[in-house]
């Protein structure tokens, strides 16, 4: 007979040791606020959480699915490019777990969680690989080590030990020993998001959070409609 698993509820500590869980209260969200494009919208919420300090504000999770399974993956990322076409982001692009994803399923979804200004951002959209000469410049603007280690790695692939993986670092090392310039690896580059639905989410009391959601229309123009979401 099987045995019955025991249910456990977690509460986790707010502030001030509170059994209940922390109240946003830092800020509120209105339509009058909001600027008719997301991208310029992302860029004033960008701008204001470097000014009040917010940890790393360009880290962000990068979901994907696979198809026909269906099969969601998530990671933390780095973004490193916004402009009128997307949200772009830097990864090896033939051993990871996203690049089987994409290449099944070129859909993505990004979350930016900035938890000093109680403000999250979500983006949805098809997404698309960079070329290699776009992706060089970005390159270029990384450490040596950076550099090396994007065409040592095997990423997502299973190692017999720390030591293969250093193996590898040292073999790439002799092969740009002295060369300043080293090419972009055709199985590394950038992946834009291109947005569809963009949203932007403050933080209230009693959960009851402002939300935001920008979605593309799909005519010619490509006007953005805003409506407010239910917490």
């Amino acid at each position: 007979m099987a045995t019955q698993s025991t249910r456990k509820i977690l509460n986790p500590s707010g502030t001030n040791d509170s059994p209940q869980a922390q109240q946003y209260t830092k800020g509120e969200l209105n339509i009058d606020q909001l600027v008719p494009s997301p991208i310029d919208q992302f860029n004033t919420w960008f701008s204001h959480a470097q000014a009040e300090k917010v940890h790393q504000p360009e880290t962000v999770t990068l979901s994907t699915a696979e198809l026909p399974s269906g099969r969601v993956s998530a990671r933390m990322v780095y973004l490193k490019e916004v402009d009128s076409t997307g949200f772009v982001i830097y990864s090896n692009w033939g051993t990871s777990r996203k690049a089987v994803d994409v290449a099944s399923n070129p859909r993505a979804a990004l979350t930016f969680w900035w938890h000093e200004l109680e403000r999250q951002v979500r983006v949805e959209g098809p997404c698309e690989r960079l070329s290699s000469e776009e992706s060089q410049v970005y390159y270029d603007t990384r450490i040596r080590g950076s550099r090396i280690g994007a065409w040592a790695s095997q990423q997502s692939k299973a190692l017999k030990g720390r030591e293969e993986l250093e193996q590898q670092v040292s073999d790439v090392e002799k092969k740009f020993d002295g060369k300043d310039e080293i090419p972009v690896p055709e199985f590394w580059g950038g992946l834009r998001v291109k947005p569809e639905m963009v949203e932007f989410w403050q933080g209230r009391p009693s959960r009851l959070h402002d939300r935001f959601r920008y979605t593309k229309s799909e005519g010619v123009d490509g006007e953005w409609k805003i409506d407010r979401l239910s917490p």
